[in-house]
């Protein structure tokens, strides 16, 4: 709620899969009495209710980011938040790598958070204090990731962005703060990756969507106000 009784409104995309984390994340947000607008490639496992509204973008497509912002005040009138959890993954090697990978992966990956943090920024209303956004990135700062090319060097500039759009809006009251959630098992690895990296975990597991949607949530609350152009590394321990 916001200091006057007002349900906060936050946009959450990536919101597809059940077992992802954009899913915990916007369940989350919904136990704590936020409204929120869940997107979507092609469709969520959710029920469209009086907090919960859904949409389906490509963010690939330049207009999408503005589209999704539009949907958000057009459901709930206002909005305070945007998670950017979206991703393209790329499995391509340097020696392997296509122009259109490239330029699909910083498509979705990079110029969408960009322009979903403007369309944001443009729509948000400063008498609502305490704007946030938050952006979701990788570990290729911590360590390689071959085989995954377009993927890391997409997320890699969501990772250096984070500090300069924290400085655009310091003076507005909306911070900045992007998410490097580590290996969260989302059902796409194999049993034999599942297996090989576990033991590099000190709790001695993966990390679970649920580990990461509580960080967002802070992130997201009063409680984070003095908290912005970082990047958490929410990896449980994780060795590389």
């Amino acid at each position: 709620m916001d200091e006057v009784g007002q349900a906060r409104v936050a946009v959450v995309t990536g919101v597809g899969r059940e077992a992802g984390i954009g899913f915990a994340i916007a369940r989350r947000l919904l136990e704590d009495g936020w409204r929120v607008l869940a997107h979507s490639l092609d469709g969520a496992p959710l029920e469209e209710s009086e907090r919960l509204r859904l949409v389906e973008a490509d963010l690939g497509d330049p207009d999408a980011p503005r589209r999704v912002i539009d949907a958000t005040l057009d459901a709930f009138g206002a909005i305070d938040a945007l998670v950017v959890n979206h991703a393209h993954s790329s499995h391509q090697s340097l020696a392997r790598v296509t122009v259109e990978e490239l330029d699909r992966a910083w498509a979705v990956n990079a110029r969408a958070a960009v322009l979903l943090a403007q369309a944001f920024a443009a729509s948000h209303d400063d008498e609502r204090p305490g704007g946030r956004i938050v952006l979701l990135t990788s570990g290729q700062h911590l360590g390689p990731m071959p085989g995954e090319l377009p993927y890391v060097l997409s997320k890699g500039a969501v990772h250096q962005v984070t500090a300069t759009l924290a400085e655009e809006l310091a003076e507005r009251g909306i911070t900045v703060n992007a998410v490097n959630p580590g290996p969260v098992d989302t059902g796409w690895p194999s049993a034999e990756l599942r297996e090989g990296l576990t033991s590099r975990f000190p709790a001695g597991r993966w990390g679970r969507p649920d580990d990461i949607a509580p960080v967002v949530a802070w992130l997201l609350s009063t409680d984070s106000a003095w908290v912005t152009g970082q990047v958490i590394d929410a990896e449980g321990g994780f060795r590389r």
